[in-house]
């Protein structure tokens, strides 16, 4: 939980912030996806669906982006989770990349 900082009038102060536990900073990855000649929209955005848990409309809009802007950030989370989606994408040839946030 956040805590406020006294400031002095009309001057505004942007709040502590402090992390306890999962997503608190350190096990924060991501994994991103990469465009293709091979793979469909049909296939990108099913396997996105599997190895994520994601639903359509997330998936068909992050495969947009790996299309459009030639990569997107598909999922967050702990290292070993990201590693587990990642490998399930690269499954059907895709490049995916886990690193840290």
């Amino acid at each position: 939980m956040g805590r406020l900082i006294a400031s002095a009038p009309g001057v505004t102060e942007r709040p502590e912030i402090e992390e306890i536990g999962p997503g608190s900073g350190g096990d924060r990855w991501i994994v991103t996806v990469f465009n293709n000649d091979r793979n469909t929209w049909q296939e990108v955005i099913a396997i996105l669906m599997i190895a994520t848990g994601c639903n359509f409309n997330e998936a068909y809009i992050e495969t947009w982006e790996i299309d459009r802007l030639g990569k997107s950030v598909v999922h967050h989370g702990e290292e070993d989770e990201c590693v587990k989606a990642a490998n399930i994408i690269a499954e059907i040839g895709i490049r995916v990349e886990v690193s840290a946030e």
